[in-house]
């Protein structure tokens, strides 16, 4: 799939489709209004039948339209003029596509998506987002993309930028959606390593035997039960000069979850696939930095284990030492991922960054509290926490913080070792998880984002098929490329 700037008569040139984006307001549309010339007003008295909806993300698809040399006519919804944003055409552009990828098609025409650059960017995102699917081992696929997409209202530039940022979200869509006998911590890490070079931000790999080194405690316990090894993965990018300190990046990478002894049910199973999509996140916005060519060094810490059971198994009542020391106490083994974070942040700190950002799909707590389409935001610096919420709302990917008060930190106390895995009982589950994770940041302004949620879909929605979706790649390459 190939995307150009269309800077001709679009009206006039053939494609196969032409996508147009309207809203509520549409007559008032310079995109309409130019259609309907073209075709000698038979688009006004379309659009005044009644028959063409646009509510937000809905598609018409009008075949052999009048006066318009495409073989289709695709109308897709953006609602209220006034609550246009850039999500809304992220949305649209990927309701549209996926809406015409059920067969292969040659040259896509998209106009009227946007009205600034961040806008565009979303679009051309939101339309490759609606190009792939989650059919990667169907012997007949259901999703085709097309050619060429031409782009109406963008320069070479944003086209290229959003290309980038596209391309990074399906790369962690593409990686969470693999079957966990094909993606584990070492095809995880080879990769990495593929996408580190074709990038160009380096790749330094920790094998088990440098994990022991390490003293990586927390997270080799997690991965005793499988039999497939850890790894653990530290990228750098340095776009500023050498002694500019680093932001870190942190990705949980739990390529298949079981529970361990604490044995999840099978419909909680099922979809433990998706318990790497912190990691895939950190990989994929890696991806985008380095190719925008952000100006910022960053660093990026992944772990990877399988937490499975096994005669070697971590158990209930263990105690380990993590790599910084702390002593824990293990009251249930499927709250790991915590702990593979734990050795993950104290990896981190090594290289001085100013500021820390975990993303892992934590806890099931969070789901609860937040529901499927919003991210638990925990923080110990109010101003980190307050822009990271701001630009992922401005990006339509939302976050919402949640309380960290110091009461909650007392019920992760332990009584036999410095702190245990879990709080008490089943509430608040979300904010003793951040307040463990805390424990191994020493102080420095960090960031906790919990994407159970949003990080995987059980169904599709109109701009996106049902699985992993890269959920936050987006709004962390806009922030950083700011």
């Amino acid at each position: 799939m190939k995307f150009v700037s269309c800077r001709q008569d679009w009206v006039a040139d053939p494609c196969d489709v032409l996508v147009v984006a309207l809203d509520d307001e549409w007559a008032r549309r310079p995109e309409f209004q130019m259609i309907d010339r073209a075709s000698s007003g038979w688009f006004a008295r379309v659009m005044h039948s009644g028959e063409v909806s646009t509510k937000p993300n809905k598609v018409s698809v009008l075949i052999a339209p009048t006066g318009v040399p495409a073989s289709v006519l695709a109308v897709v919804g953006t609602g209220s003029k006034s609550s246009t944003s850039c999500n809304t055409y992220f949305r649209a552009a990927g309701a549209a596509m996926r809406a015409l990828a059920s067969k292969q098609r040659d040259i896509l025409r998209f106009v009227g998506f946007g009205n600034s650059p961040l806008e565009t960017r979303a679009a051309i995102c939101g339309a490759m987002v609606g190009a792939q699917g989650q059919d990667l081992f169907k012997s007949e696929k259901t999703t085709f993309a097309p050619a060429t997409i031409q782009w109406v209202g963008a320069n070479d530039a944003q086209i290229r930028a959003g290309e980038i940022i596209g391309e990074s979200v399906n790369l962690a869509r593409h990686m969470t959606n693999q079957p966990p006998n094909l993606m584990y911590p070492q095809t995880f890490a080879d990769r990495a390593t593929e996408v580190a070079k074709d990038a160009g931000f380096s790749i330094e790999v920790w094998d088990k035997e440098r994990l022991e080194q390490e003293r990586c405690g927390s997270l080799l316990a997690v991965a005793r039960g499988s039999v497939r090894e850890p790894r653990l993965l530290i990228f750098r990018y340095q776009g500023s000069p050498p002694d500019s300190e680093p932001l870190a990046l942190v990705g949980k990478g739990v390529t298949f979850d079981s529970g361990g002894y604490s044995l999840k049910p099978t419909d909680g199973m099922l979809t433990m696939k998706c318990d790497m999509a912190g990691a895939a996140n950190v990989l994929a916005i890696f991806n985008a930095i380095a190719k925008l060519k952000v100006r910022r060094n960053i660093i990026g810490v992944v772990g990877l284990v399988e937490n499975l059971v096994s005669g070697d198994a971590f158990k209930l009542g263990d105690v380990l030492t993590a790599r910084s020391g702390k002593t824990i106490e293990i009251h249930n083994t499927d709250a790991e991922g915590r702990l593979v974070l734990a050795d993950c942040l104290n990896v981190a700190l090594q290289e001085n960054p100013t500021q820390i950002i975990d993303f892992a799909t934590l806890t099931g707590a969070c789901v609860v509290a937040l529901g499927t389409d919003v991210a638990g935001l925990m923080s110990n610096n109010t101003q980190l926490q307050g822009d990271v919420q701001s630009f992922t709302e401005k990006c339509g990917e939302l976050t919402w913080p949640l309380p960290m008060h110091s009461f909650y930190g007392e019920q992760i106390a332990g009584k036999v070792a410095d702190i245990k895995n879990v709080g008490e009982g089943r509430w608040g589950g979300a904010i003793t998880a951040a307040k463990f994770l805390e424990e191994f940041v020493q102080g420095r302004p960090w960031v906790h984002l919990d994407i159970a949620g949003p990080a995987f879909m059980d169904s599709p929605k109109p701009w996106c098929d049902a699985g992993g979706t890269g959920f936050l790649v987006r709004s962390f390459a806009e922030w950083l490329l700011a």
